[in-house]
């Protein structure tokens, strides 16, 4: 224990007023806590007594008050049945009256069509899920449950299924929608690690300005292959390339291949300044890289693109002449396709907006922070679907325990008898004569 802290402490049991202020605080605490379950559990009970009553007003505003003898009666009523309606983050379970039609069927009563939606619930989970809320604690985030009411869809299975179900709607629509309408003038596209699967995500430019994602497909690695079948799908929903149009990527060769094969000299290669200067990061020792980067950024921002390869070129000399051949290559390498920006003569704001794919990265910074908590995914087909399970590893000993059972041992397993195969030997031919 340090001076400071020794002091600090002596400071705070003299002057007393710590514990005194605690004692005066925990019954006020306490009261407001008791204070709140009772009013909230007052709400619920004369919210659902509300609900009831607006129930059965409708059932005789439909089939007439009960023990009326009516002439042109058209629905009867048919007692009561349970019904499941969303309230709280939850599905409540509650009593309905049944009113069916004089010539058979079930009549539904308005306010139960428009509390059967689920539209709610799936809203609620999805706004506490991108809270941080995991799924796991999801019951614990929502207000408490109604007395005497039974309820459901609030554990962490009824939430990972409708977050799968409804997160699986909302990719579909945007991935397949028709692209004709788009005025399409850059093309971003970069790679994203998602539960050691790679992502490639295109997100589009239009002419005003709108950054609109266009599509993505999940591969193992950033090659060749996954980035032209992703190009084709663009193409095949009508998205319309007239001219010739800027592609950002981040100098990987797949997506620099992909980008030739498909859309051919109509593709105007920009490659990610920032990139290429994580790269020479790596290659040059710690010394030297504040060195380096401050080289980047004066050719980078040069007034020309001839100032700024004269530039490169000259750090690259500089690089080989002190030991360092792989930088002075990585900057050699690609160096044309980092000044595409300077060769179009665009003001220094949009220069700077284009040179980078820094407007990718936002939209994946945006994706990482939302699936943080996400722990177990789920591949279908090489095409990844978000299966949310808990953020947290469940405990060892319920679910490991439950499959061990159906798990045949080590023991069992050298134990069964193998099984044999006849195999037929080949028939000699005869020696000849």
């Amino acid at each position: 224990m340090t001076k400071r802290t020794a002091k600090a402490q002596r400071t705070q049991a003299e002057s007393g007023a710590g514990p005194e202020l605690a004692h005066l605080v925990e019954p006020m605490l306490a009261g407001m806590t008791i204070t709140r379950h009772h009013l909230l559990a007052w709400v619920h009970a004369h919210g659902l007594a509300a609900l009831d009553e607006l129930f059965r007003e409708e059932a005789v505003a439909l089939a007439g008050s009960r023990g009326r003898h009516q002439v042109q009666r058209t629905h009867h009523h048919w007692g009561t049945t349970a019904t499941e309606l969303t309230f709280g983050g939850r599905r409540v379970q509650i009593r309905r009256p049944r009113v069916r039609g004089t010539t058979g069927g079930e009549a539904t009563l308005p306010s139960v069509a428009v509390f059967r939606g689920r539209d709610p619930l799936t809203a609620r989970m999805m706004q506490q899920l991108l809270a941080g809320v995991s799924m796991r604690h999801y019951e614990d985030s929502l207000e408490a449950r109604p007395s005497g009411r039974r309820t459901r869809g609030s554990s962490k299975s009824a939430v990972s299924r409708t977050v799968v179900r409804r997160t699986r709607q909302r990719l579909h629509e945007p991935l397949t929608r028709r692209l004709e309408g788009l005025e399409v003038v850059a093309l971003f596209m970069d790679g994203v690690v998602v539960a050691q699967q790679t992502v490639i995500v295109v997100l589009g430019i239009t002419r005003d300005g709108t950054k609109v994602p266009l599509g993505l497909r999940g591969g193992s690695t950033e090659n060749a292959v996954v980035c032209t079948e992703l190009l084709q799908d663009l193409l095949a929903r009508g998205l319309p390339l007239d001219g010739r149009v800027l592609c950002v990527i981040d100098g990987g060769k797949g997506l620099r291949k992909a980008l030739g094969d498909v859309l051919g000299d109509t593709a105007v290669i920009q490659r990610c300044q920032l990139h290429k200067g994580r790269n020479l990061d790596a290659l040059v020792p710690k010394s030297r890289q504040a060195y380096v980067r401050a080289a980047l950024r004066r050719a980078y921002q040069a007034a020309s693109a001839t100032m700024a390869r004269r530039q490169l070129t000259a750090l690259a000399t500089w690089l080989e002449r002190n030991g360092h051949a792989d930088a002075a290559t990585s900057v050699r390498e690609g160096l044309e396709e980092t000044l595409t920006v300077l060769k179009l003569g665009r003001p220094p704001r949009l220069r700077r907006f284009f040179a980078t794919t820094n407007c990718i990265e936002n939209l994946i910074d945006t994706l990482r922070h939302v699936t943080r908590n996400i722990k177990r995914w789920y591949f279908r087909e090489n095409r990844y679907t978000r299966g949310f399970f808990s953020s947290k590893s469940s405990p060892p000993g319920r679910s490991q325990d439950r499959n061990r059972r159906h798990r045949p041992s080590r023991l069992q397993t050298a134990c069964r008898p193998v099984r044999r195969f006849s195999v037929s030997r080949p028939v000699c031919p005869p020696a000849p004569a």
